[in-house]
């Protein structure tokens, strides 16, 4: 598993991971109210992608790439 310390890093791996195969990328957000820690992690079962932050800002960059994703999501044809 891979943290990355950069958002920017982030963001491309894993929307890089989305588009290599679909079906079985995960994307789990996790936040701990205790710690003030949002968590996040992108999966296929083969790599894994994730990022740790405190900062609130990164709450705006999270609703960018949900919404890039889903855009990507809704873009597929079948």
């Amino acid at each position: 598993m891979t943290y990355f310390a950069s958002w920017e890093e982030f963001a491309k791996a894993g929307e890089r991971l989305y588009l290599n195969d679909p079906n079985k990328c995960r994307f789990v957000i996790k936040y701990r109210h205790c710690d003030g820690q949002l968590c996040l992690k992108i999966t296929d079962d083969q790599m894994c992608v994730q990022y740790k932050t405190e900062h609130a800002q990164d709450v705006k960059r999270l609703e960018k790439l949900t919404s890039q994703l889903m855009r990507h999501m809704a873009s597929k044809e079948k």
